[in-house]
């Protein structure tokens, strides 16, 4: 029998603090009009101090699994994309993996750029439709504010912060993600790069100094890119799905550039009222931009029970994406707020104290196999 990999959950988390291009011009040689004009971002998100890649994956993911009536215990599987993960090591899949309480999941990281979500979207289903796993969470997440040189023009006025979050679950019943392809061209690696902090070039005073652990990207080529793989990959996983553009509802590209998407919609002689956008309120968020566009989507009723949607993304590596997904699941009942934190309550509370417990029993063992030794000696 056939299995499917259904989309049950869906959630978003995104920081309280909106950056707006006229914040940014009282300290980059820049103004909104030149931003809006060349990117269509008019404000982004940004993490604060207690915000970070870790707490945001959480929040989006509680949201999902909330959407999805699902208890982290059942949870098999947990797949972050990012490319600013909490640590180099551990993952912050496994961050995630302990605070919800999913003592059954494997977690693991994932790092292809902007394409990362569907990378891992695609490796999760798979993973369902060969039966390893039957309920993944997959989560698109980054503080990108962290990497960015905030006196560069040319990048700091394109990223935010944000986090989104799908639960997928196997089913026998036909739909879900019908079809998906990723593909990479590493010879295009330094287009966009953060040079620093790996075992090439560990960070340094000199590679600090030298600005080495901020991303770089070569804007021109990279446009240049997008725009040719937008549209090949769109076709490509449209007709591996046994469909044409005319049977698509919705487009959910990744928001990089408003320029990059209407050259897609142009090349697949589509109008714009059938893409998803909102890059002008949070600007770049990597990873996160197709899950947040994917939420905001069924929030404003674009994505319906019945509808196909294609998510479509490059990025670093050089890499790209896309997914075909029928959407099988109808506008979630929204619960009273109260309730909604009442259960969240209820349910996570026993997962970090059990969290608690579990690192003070790694000490207490620690201790009492030193204090054994000692005795015996």
């Amino acid at each position: 029998m056939a299995r499917y990999a259904h989309i049950v959950g869906w959630g978003m988390a995104v920081p309280q603090r909106v950056v707006t291009n006229h914040e940014l011009a009282q300290f980059v040689d820049t103004s909104d009009e030149w931003i809006v004009t060349r990117t269509g971002i008019r404000e982004r998100r940004v993490a604060g101090p207690q915000e970070s890649t870790a707490t945001l994956s959480i929040a989006a993911a509680e949201e999902a699994l909330a959407v999805a009536g699902i208890n982290p215990r059942d949870v098999d599987l947990i797949l972050v994309a990012t490319v600013t993960p909490e640590h180099l090591f551990p993952a912050t899949a496994c961050l995630v993996q302990d605070a919800l309480g999913a003592p059954r999941a494997g977690a693991f990281d994932l790092l292809a750029g902007c394409s990362g979500f569907i990378y891992a979207l695609h490796m999760a289903a798979a993973a369902i439709r060969a039966g390893t796993h039957d309920i993944a969470l997959v989560i698109g997440a980054e503080t990108l504010s962290r990497i960015v040189n905030w006196r560069d023009r040319n990048t700091c006025v394109l990223f935010g912060d944000g986090a989104g979050a799908v639960v997928l679950k196997g089913s026998e019943t036909p739909g879900g993600v019908l079809a998906s392809m990723i593909r990479a061209d590493g010879s295009g690696g330094e287009l966009l790069i953060l040079p620093a902090g790996g075992s090439r070039m560990p960070i340094s005073e000199a590679v600090v100094r030298d600005g080495c652990h901020f991303v770089r990207m070569n804007g021109r080529e990279v446009f240049r890119f997008a725009t040719r793989v937008m549209e090949k990959a769109t076709r490509e996983v449209v007709a591996q799905a046994g469909l044409r553009l005319e049977d698509v509802d919705l487009i959910i590209p990744h928001q990089a550039n408003i320029r990059i998407i209407e050259a897609a919609a142009k090349g697949l002689g589509l109008p714009m009222d059938r893409f998803f956008v909102n890059i002008d309120r949070y600007g770049n968020t990597s990873s996160a931009s197709i899950p947040i566009a994917l939420c905001e989507a069924v929030q404003q009723g674009r994505l319906k029970s019945g509808d196909t949607a294609v998510m479509v993304a490059f990025g670093a590596g050089l890499t790209w994406a896309a997914a075909v997904v029928r959407w099988g699941m109808p506008l979630a009942r929204p619960r009273p707020p109260w309730l909604e934190r009442l259960g969240r309550i209820t349910l996570y509370l026993p997962a970090q104290l059990h969290s608690r417990l579990m690192r003070l029993w790694r000490r207490f063992d620690a201790w009492l196999s030193r204090f054994l030794r000692q005795e015996g000696e």
